[in-house]
């Protein structure tokens, strides 16, 4: 989470003071709110250059406010933050933009914006607007916080390619890129291991990663846990 944390602010200290828009494409649940928790924090410590944070996602904003309605579900330190204001999901530069109206004008704002916008890969939603508006603007930048599968957007982006269609439209790539590890949500293969050494399965059907990930992990378990793991094809039956 340091190297997370120290590239979050590398993104913003290069793009915000340049008067570019930082676009953060991200989910609904739980990741928009870890986003907006680390942009606090800097906020908080005077680290975090005048701007505006724009949550432009009509899920994430309705999932922001039920996570606000329920501070009592936190742990202590997450009760103590939330009991006044300002706090996370309320701070001064924290705005949110929940009708297509609103989503639209954020890009005819003076520059120099924090746009945090599903989908998280880039597959959808309000964030395609904005890297229409703003992926071929070398000031600008996109820091994904959220793993980019093969063949979405997202991953193309990260892979380097120099152009992507949007809308139908050729879009250059000359926005600045990021990309961050400390916010995935998956567990890494030990902690699979050792979940799949207490449950005792007789056999495994694996389903979900990349072919190569999961035919490596698959290897793994015969190998180490001496446990039959079948990699699943698309189309393929399986009885049961």
């Amino acid at each position: 989470m340091e190297e997370t944390v120290a590239e979050f602010r590398e993104a913003i200290e290069t793009v915000i003071p340049d008067n570019g828009n930082l676009l953060i494409p991200t989910f609904a649940l739980e990741r928009a709110q870890e986003v907006l928790y680390e942009l606090y924090l800097l906020w908080t410590a005077g680290e975090l250059p005048r701007c505006r944070i724009f949550l432009d996602s009509p899920l994430a904003i309705s999932t922001t406010r039920v996570f606000a309605r329920h501070p009592d579900d936190f742990d202590a330190e997450g009760q103590e933050l939330f009991s006044s204001s300002p706090n996370p999901f309320d701070f001064t530069p924290l705005r949110f933009s929940q009708t297509t109206d609103e989503s639209k004008e954020i890009n005819k704002k003076s520059r120099g914006n924090v746009i945090i916008a599903g989908s998280g890969m880039c597959t959808g939603g309000r964030i395609l607007h904005h890297l229409r508006h703003n992926l071929w603007h070398e000031r600008s930048g996109v820091l994904f916080v959220g793993y980019q599968a093969v063949g979405t957007l997202g991953r193309r982006i990260v892979d380097g390619a120099e152009r992507v269609r949007i809308f139908g439209e050729e879009i250059a790539v000359a926005a600045h890129v990021w990309t961050t590890n400390g916010f995935s949500s998956h567990a890494d293969q030990p902690i699979l291991l050792d979940w799949i050494r207490r449950a005792s399965p007789k056999r495994l059907i694996l389903v979900h990663g990349e072919d190569d990930v999961l035919d490596a992990f698959a290897e793994r378990i015969r190998q180490d846990l001496s446990l039959d793991a079948h990699v699943a094809k698309l189309g393929e039956t399986i009885e049961v």
